[in-house]
Order: structure tokens, then C-alpha cells, then sequence
């Protein structure tokens, strides 16, 4: 399961679980009949999403314009109003789950595989099933089960791809209160931050900050750099690709500093005082989110030049983060404040 570091089975006090047992006879029943997709594929939805997302390929627009490939669930998603395609048996294991006290949900992650181009005006058909239901799991958000979903995407009947969507329902965990602010250090009690969701698409790229390398993906058909990791390029299609090793020079291209909701694991002393959050624009043309080390917050601005390094924020999480470079705060205007 992809994201679920540290999961392990969980038996109540009365032996083994019997929810599962009861959960898992919903494995192989429908989750969605008969969808139909609330618009066809469209030329104003490709032009959103590529503006949105900084795509520039010419594969999306002109006569032969086709949709991107990563669309495929935006096509069949069935907006604020949800979706009538929902099946009964999809309702009963969420309030079956609801009722064993998992109230909670987060997505976890997908996968998707694409068979045929989607071009503008195909009708979005959709079936899914339920795929599978983990056996329960204790996560540091709390126990619950991992539910596997798979939609069968058709465009004008034909079946253009697979969508997998997989969801944490859990019942949450009781939080130890945050360390406060006057603490200065952290402690063995201290929070920690978020573990990232490492997959076969991405993995290469963790292996490189394990050796204090931040790898860019180029493109082996048409030489474009691309972050973060993708498995295909979005410029030309190719798959094929290899890395070259970022310079580790950059410049803070935006930024926002967070006030709230506070977050302790995220301040320099863990404390809940405010943290930077930047997207650095590295000299090799790509970017990547991060935080901006070596200066107070308030002292972030755009163009501030920055300098990669590896920092370990606890014994088994080590990340990319960026040092503001000597002198580079000295001219903050008064007043000045994230974006």
C-alpha cells in the first residue's frame, strides 16, 4: 500500500476483528453504475487545467488537440452536487465503516492507466468496483481500513482507461497536546512532520536526497528538465528519461508564510510561531517547494538567492531545504510579509 509506513494489523480486545470480516464481503460489488460524465471532453477544461498546472505541450491544443492524460478522473468527478452513479452496496460498507467508529477519511493515494488519447467532444462513461478492503491498520492518524476503488473510464464506449483510488477511514487518534512556543528545543515528545508519499514513480528521487543529491528528471526524447518526478514527459510524451544533479543554486520565486492553522513540526525550534513556505526556482529552470532556512520568516522575499542543503528534522526523515545566502535579507522593506 503506497503511503502506509508503518501501518500494522489491529485486533480488538475480543480476538480477531470482525468488522473485517464483514467489510471484506463487499470486495468484487459495484461502487458506481452507469456514470456518465457531466460534461463531454472539452477544449475550456484542457486550457484550464494546462494553464493551471504550467503545461505547455502542444499535444493540447489546435484541431488535433487531445486532453492530458493525468484528466482522466476530472472527466467523470461530478462536482459540489456528487455523483447519482453511486452504488447502494458503496453506501452501506461507508456507513458500515461509520458505524464502527472510522468517521474519518483521507485520501491516500491512485494510479491511473491510460489505453486511448481522449479528444474533445467524447462522451465519459464509467463504471467502478470496489477492488479491496484492508484488514485493519494503526496509522499516526489512527486505526482504521484502506479501501481500494477501480473505475473503468470508456470515451464514446470504448474503454480509455483505469483509474485506482485508494482511501484511509479511520477512527482518529487522540493528539498529544502541541509543544508550546516557550520550549526553544524539541523533544523526544515533540511533533513530527508529515512522512512523504514515496512510490514508483518518485522513489529515485528520495534515494537521491538519502545521498544528499536533488536529481531532476530529463526527458530522454526531447532533453526537457521536469519537477517534480513524473513517469512520462509533459512536453513531448516520451517515457523515457534520466537524471541530471541540481546545482543546488536557486532563487525564491514566491512564498507564503503560514500563521495559521499553527504547526509545530514545521518552525525552526518547534514552537508555534510562523514558517516560510517557498517555491525556489533552481538555476537548471524548474522549481520546488520547500522552506527557506537561516532566517526569520518575515525576512523571506521574492528573489532572495538561496543554496541547497540536506536537513534532518528527525532520525528517520532527512529533506531538501534551502539557506538564504549571507546578506540576502539586508534590504527587506519595512512591512514586508509573505504572499
Amino acid at each position: 500500500m503506497t503511503g502506509s509506513a508503518r501501518s500494522r494489523v489491529e485486533t480488538g480486545p475480543d480476538g480477531p476483528d470482525e468488522v473485517y470480516g464483514r467489510l471484506k464481503a463487499y470486495e468484487g460489488r459495484s461502487a458506481a453504475e452507469s456514470g456518465r460524465g457531466r460534461d463531454p471532453v472539452n477544449a475550456p477544461m484542457i486550457r484550464h487545467w494546462c494553464e493551471a498546472l504550467g503545461d505547455t505541450s502542444p499535444a493540447y491544443e489546435g484541431p488535433d488537440a487531445i486532453a492530458p492524460p493525468t484528466m482522466l478522473q476530472a472527466w467523470t468527478m461530478g462536482g459540489l452536487s456528487g455523483h447519482a452513479a453511486r452504488s447502494e452496496a458503496y453506501v452501506e460498507l461507508l456507513a458500515l465503516l461509520d458505524d464502527a467508529g472510522c468517521t474519518s477519511v483521507v485520501a491516500t493515494d491512485c494510479e491511473q492507466e491510460y489505453l486511448r488519447p481522449l479528444r474533445p467532444g467524447a462522451e465519459i462513461t464509467f463504471d467502478a468496483v470496489i477492488e479491496s478492503v484492508s484488514d485493519r491498520k494503526t496509522t499516526k492518524l489512527g486505526a482504521g481500513y484502506f479501501v481500494t476503488t477501480r473505475m473503468d473510464v470508456r470515451a464514446d464506449g470504448e474503454l480509455a482507461g483505469t483509474h485506482r483510488f485508494r482511501i484511509l477511514k479511520y477512527r482518529p487518534a487522540k493528539r498529544r497536546p502541541p509543544a508550546t512556543a516557550t520550549t526553544g528545543t524539541r523533544g523526544a515528545d515533540a511533533p513530527t512532520r508529515p512522512r512523504p508519499v514515496v512510490n514508483r514513480d518518485n522513489a529515485g528521487f528520495w534515494e537521491g536526497v538519502s545521498r544528499h543529491r536533488l536529481l531532476i528528471q530529463r526527458c530522454g526524447g526531447c532533453g526537457t528538465l521536469r519537477f517534480p518526478w513524473l513517469p512520462g514527459c509533459g512536453a513531448c510524451g516520451s517515457p523515457e528519461w534520466d537524471t541530471v544533479e541540481a546545482s543546488g543554486e536557486g532563487t525564491v520565486y514566491s512564498y507564503v508564510v503560514m500563521h495559521h492553522p499553527s504547526f509545530p513540526a514545521f518552525t525552526a525550534s518547534g514552537g508555534a510561531g510562523p514558517y516560510a513556505v517557498v517555491l525556489v526556482e533552481l538555476a537548471e529552470g524548474v522549481r520546488i517547494i520547500s522552506n527557506v532556512v537561516g532566517v526569520p520568516p518575515r525576512a523571506v522575499r521574492i528573489g532572495m538567492p538561496v543554496r541547497l542543503e540536506f536537513q534532518r528534522v528527525d532520525e528517520d526523515l532527512e529533506l531538501p531545504v534551502f539557506r538564504a545566502l549571507e546578506g540576502a535579507a539586508a534590504a527587506v522593506p519595512e512591512g514586508s510579509v509573505g504572499r
